[in-house]
């Protein structure tokens, strides 16, 4: 999440969606977004995160093997901090969030507010981790740079690392290695049959419909000029998938995660509905802003002015409120036909 040149064509996924939230995170909120066709009344839940009812108690040592194939064990839960948004969400569900010690800068639901902030833009603060006397660290593929992950390590912190997660099928995985690693196997457990008992729900309530609408995931910056259209690799096809949608990128043909914005390759996807983070379409001034860009409004979305709008903290973290997610992707593109 540093100032430095963004290439989306050659970036990874995770690795460019951290770049690119550690650059719009900081943003100050600009209020309610104006003119967003299918915006219900009202405002926004509280972004939070619910735990187990019960807290769990640790039994460690746990041995867990990281995805960089190193075996990792914690042997003390008191001290948690997770490199990411989605850890965090994760640790915080499974009833440990008062062992969290820091957080980072996308780690934004409200019980992790007061928590010092230890990345500067998307760079981990190796510095600022160590200060805090962590007793476990949790990351990503994606977290870097690799120089403070090797230094955490060198001064013997466990740090577990993650794959990335991208689509739906990950999130049980996930649940279960990182309740592992806490020594909170039984709580893991609970927590993924409730997760995925609440997606299964989620993805019924979506309308079974004759069109699948084509729907664009679009990453908007607008104070860095920054516009992409996601395609198979940016982590929300699965979620457009799960509510009766398609991923316009992917129809399109397009490879890769992001591709920049352009009238061609928007008018190529024709999307139905458009779908953005929240600040994102903040940052470009709402949803009229966001037809002035290339392309959006000979869309047959910017004719009907059909824009998802989603919380930047919630849409992809495929962990425990990935359900929310599904249902409120389902309330507005679907508003009519949602059960």
């Amino acid at each position: 999440m540093s100032s430095s040149t963004i290439r989306p064509q050659v970036a990874r996924g995770p690795a460019l969606l951290l770049l690119l939230l550690g650059l719009l995170l900081p943003l100050t909120a600009c209020g309610p977004t104006a003119g967003t066709a299918t915006a219900t009344a009202g405002t926004r839940a509280p972004d939070a995160v619910e735990p187990l009812p019960v807290r769990p108690v640790p039994q460690l040592p746990a041995t867990t093997r990281s995805a960089d194939g190193r075996q990792v064990t914690v042997t003390s839960a008191e001290r948690i901090i997770p490199l990411n948004g989605s850890l965090a969400e994760l640790v915080f569900s499974l009833g440990l969030g008062p062992e969290v010690v820091a957080r980072d800068v996308s780690t934004t639901f409200q019980q992790a507010a007061a928590l010092p902030v230890i990345t500067q833009a998307h760079d981990v603060s190796a510095e600022g981790v160590l200060s805090l006397h962590p007793t476990v660290v949790l990351a990503d593929r994606s977290t870097g740079p690799a120089e403070a992950i090797d230094q955490i390590r060198a001064a013997g912190v466990p740090l577990l690392v993650l794959d990335d997660a991208k689509k739906l099928a990950d999130v049980g995985p996930r649940i279960d290695t990182v309740a592992a690693a806490l020594g909170v196997p039984d709580a893991g457990g609970q927590l993924k049959e409730r997760t995925e008992q609440r997606i299964t729900a989620a993805r019924a309530a979506a309308p079974a419909a004759a069109h699948r609408p084509k729907v664009a995931f679009l990453y908007l910056r607008g104070s860095a000029s920054v516009y992409l259209l996601g395609g198979p690799a940016s982590g929300a096809g699965s979620l457009i998938e799960a509510v009766g949608g398609e991923d316009a990128g992917t129809a399109a043909g397009l490879t890769g995660d992001f591709t920049p914005l352009t009238s061609e390759a928007l008018v190529k996807a024709a999307p139905d509905a458009i779908l953005v983070m929240s600040k994102g379409l903040d940052s470009v001034g709402g949803v009229d802003g966001l037809l002035k860009l290339p392309g959006v409004a000979q869309t047959p979305a910017g004719l009907d002015r059909r824009v998802v709008s989603i919380e930047d903290g919630q849409l992809l973290s495929y962990g425990p409120r990935t359900p929310q997610v599904l249902q409120e992707i389902t309330a507005q593109l679907h508003p009519a036909g949602a059960k």
